[in-house]
């Protein structure tokens, strides 16, 4: 009874009222912005009004354009991620931290090589041939940068856009040479070809040079970007030589081709990671193509992407129903690279063909990528983990002969009431127009080729000679996670050795 009355004699405590503000949450975020958006507003009308010598229209779209320039880069820059992603998954898990580091790393090496001469010696001068002579360590003043392309936008963006084209070359041969390259190889050998091959070939198409003279087109970069990734992946598999397998049976390690004639599989270790990224450069590859335009053309932007998508979406079928036939069952990475060979085949005539000529192109490309990874890896026994060989350079060769083949020229319909995007090729030998571009685009193929193959033996043999291109066998069967970076992609999961 005491204890009762003890605690009815305890003060009860008052619930505090909080006073409830007349604003909302909500209410609280949208004014201060309404503010700084009616300063930005007031601001804008002010400079527009004091540059009354600039027609506003003409403002306005070179405006838009700008803005479309750089998000389209934005675009490509993000495909990065999705190298990253695939060539991760393709490779086993003890590489994952080297792959991810070279994926990360090498487009800050693509932007100080293109900055301080690769940049100049791709655009510096429409009048030079062979390459540009000016523009060193770009800055955006020098008004004879950029004139081969015809664009209003400022210089800056074109330097930005060009940039994430540059790194996507640099790219490319990533996966070629995975698991076995040594890291200070891989960064020398990419400064070298953003800062000097790229460039050089790069410019006889869009800088000016004589390709471009000769009505050599390449719209978006099936042999300006992927052959000569491609181009070097395939030198730099080459010389390195294939991976290393730790086969019990043998006591010792061996290579994966065998004197036998049959290969050893080295799948990869996250398949899931590798879908994502295959996503991430379908995404990314309608601001590859269509950001090519250098303008907000709705015409033009609309076609590309609906080329694009299906080339990519046929190369991906075709792959799918070809490994279904051949292996009884279809197998993803062949349905991931498939996609990924349309995408690249339509990347030079996307803004030239019908969609109709772009369902064709990637369904060959599919059955290409097919074919040519087996016989790169059963034939030539050259080891390219991820196939990078087979989708960029095989496929940046048909991607930009289709151009010769299918182009509807600059007088005929190709969507609704507008004509084939200006320049363009003349029309192709199936649209009535010979073999006149065919051939042109055959000549481009082989000047690229081989100037591209003599360049990267030459660069990958230099640093062979000097820093060594090959970790050694212990670290590779250990893995470059440990051997070149000390660390582990996967601490505190369980693993096997593979």
């Amino acid at each position: 009874m005491k204890l009762d009355r003890i605690l009815e004699s305890k003060p009860k405590l008052k619930k505090l009222k909080c006073k409830k503000s007349w604003l909302s949450l909500n209410w609280k975020i949208c004014l201060p912005l309404a503010a700084i958006i009616v300063l930005i507003l007031n601001y804008a009308a002010v400079a527009q009004t004091s540059t009354s010598a600039v027609k506003p229209s003409l403002s306005l779209e070179v405006g838009v354009d700008t803005v479309w320039v750089l998000f389209t880069g934005c675009l490509v820059f993000f495909m990065n991620a999705g190298f990253a992603m695939l060539e991760t998954g393709l490779c086993r898990y003890k590489n994952a931290v080297n792959i991810l580091a070279q994926n990360f790393i090498v487009f800050a090496v693509a932007t100080v090589a293109f900055w301080v001469i690769g940049c100049a010696l791709m655009f510096g001068d429409n009048t030079n041939p062979l390459f540009g002579t000016k523009g060193w360590f770009f800055d955006g003043t020098d008004q004879q940068m950029f004139k081969s392309l015809k664009s209003d936008v400022p210089k800056s963006a074109l330097f930005f856009f060009e940039l994430v084209f540059a790194g996507i070359a640099a790219t490319i041969f990533t996966g070629a040479v995975a698991e076995r390259i040594k890291f200070i190889a891989f960064l020398t050998f990419s400064f070298l070809l953003i800062a000097i091959c790229y460039p050089i070939t790069g410019h006889w198409i869009w800088g000016g040079g004589w390709l471009s003279k000769l009505g050599f087109y390449d719209f978006a970069g099936s042999t300006v970007v992927h052959s000569v990734g491609g181009w070097a992946a395939l030198v730099g598999a080459w010389l390195l030589g294939p991976r290393l397998y730790k086969l019990e049976s043998y006591g010792a390690p061996i290579y994966r081709y065998l004197k036998n004639g049959s290969n050893i599989a080295m799948p990869g270790h996250n398949q899931s990671m590798a879908t994502l990224g295959s996503f991430i450069l379908w995404l990314g590859w309608f601001g590859f193509n269509a950001g090519s335009t250098l303008k907000a053309d709705p015409g033009a932007i609309a076609h590309i992407f609906l080329t694009t998508n299906m080339a990519g979406a046929t190369g991906g079928i075709a792959a799918t129903l070809i490994s279904w036939w051949r292996f009884g069952k279809p197998e993803l990475t062949m349905i991931l690279n498939g996609v990924l060979a349309g995408l690249v085949s339509i990347t030079a005539s996307s803004a030239f063909v019908t969609v109709r000529s772009a369902f064709w192109i990637g369904l060959i490309a599919g059955i290409l990528v097919f074919f040519s990874v087996l016989f790169i890896d059963a034939n030539l026994k050259i080891d390219d983990p991820v196939g990078a060989i087979s989708v960029h350079l095989v496929n940046g060769i048909w991607g930009t002969l289709a151009v010769g083949l299918f182009s509807v020229g600059i007088e005929d319909k190709l969507r609704n009431n507008a004509v084939q995007f200006a320049p363009g090729p003349k029309p192709g030998l199936f649209y009535g127009g010979g073999l006149e571009q065919l051939l042109i685009q055959l000549l481009g193929i082989i000047s690229v080729g081989i100037f591209t193959f003599v360049f990267s033996a030459l660069a990958w043999s230099a640093i062979q000679a000097t820093v060594g291109l090959r970790v050694s066998p212990q670290a590779e069967l250990d893995g470059l996670d440990i051997s070149e970076h000390d660390m582990d992609g996967y601490h505190g999961f369980e693993k096997k050795e593979v």
